[in-house]
């Protein structure tokens, strides 16, 4: 299995034969407004693609774990080929439908596509009042046959749902969406350190990669501070915090960190 961070939740994946886009945002640096209420007043993104654009549209696949526009934005969608398959929560189906995708297929709880198992997990995108008026996320396990099983827990934060997962599927490889985005009031409504450690002590066998780093203005929390930490809790063989661009491969039998 090979995972490419590109930027963000963007990551491109080879699994079981197939490349797998997840959460497509392929707008230039400083193309969209900041989030607003943040701390943080830059324009998003805040960084340039790695790749080309056209580096990322040759692929079999795209998958979403939702639609706003960090994990799914308007150059995506216009760039797209509209005949490749697109995954989504069900939730999503129609708006991706709406912007002319014909092959859209909504994940209820498990979809078989040729060798690949998707998933559908739960997850709370924030605590509280936040997290209901963030709207539906959805993570998803992906497993293929000889390939390390994968967990993309997508924008959540530690929460019983995401500790079922981790309990019934007990994946390899976890990725996490980190940067503990948050707004002036409220909370984290994705990861921050806290949460990554709860996952890395729910199951110890288990490796972990956290993106959603430093791409976008409501994300608070730096590769550097998530690395001195790890470094602090002795998790350095665990935990992954790639740059964008960066290639992770894991091995079809023993998984290993990046």
């Amino acid at each position: 299995m090979k995972i490419r961070l590109i930027r963000h939740a963007t990551v491109l994946l080879d699994i079981g034969g197939q490349k797998i886009l997840v959460d497509p945002m392929l707008s230039p640096a400083r193309a969209m407004e900041p989030v607003v209420h943040s701390p943080n007043r830059q324009r998003n993104p805040l960084v340039e693609l790695p790749l080309s654009t056209e580096a990322l549209l040759d692929v079999d696949a795209v998958l979403l774990t939702h639609t706003h526009r960090d994990h799914f934005d308007d150059e995506a969608a216009k760039r797209l080929p509209k005949d490749v398959p697109v995954f989504c929560q069900p939730s999503d189906e129609g708006k991706v439908n709406d912007l002319g995708f014909a092959s859209v297929h909504r994940v209820d709880d498990r979809l078989d596509w040729g060798e690949i198992t998707l998933i559908r997990t739960g997850g709370q995108h924030g605590r509280g009042e936040m997290a209901e008026r963030m709207g539906p996320v959805s993570g998803y396990v992906i497993q293929a046959t000889g390939e390390p099983s994968l967990y993309i827990a997508g924008d959540t934060v530690w929460c019983p749902p995401v500790e079922a997962t981790l309990d019934q599927y007990r994946p390899a490889i976890s990725i996490l969406y980190g940067g503990a985005a948050q707004f002036l009031e409220g909370g984290p409504i994705t990861m921050a350190w806290d949460d990554v450690l709860q996952v890395c002590r729910k199951n110890a066998d288990m490796k972990v990669v956290v993106i959603h780093l430093e791409a976008f203005n409501h994300c608070l929390e730096r590769r550097s501070d998530l690395k001195r930490k790890r470094d602090e809790h002795g998790l350095s063989e665990r935990i992954s915090v790639p740059l964008d661009g960066e290639l992770l491969i894991f091995p079809k039998t023993t998984p290993v960190s990046g």
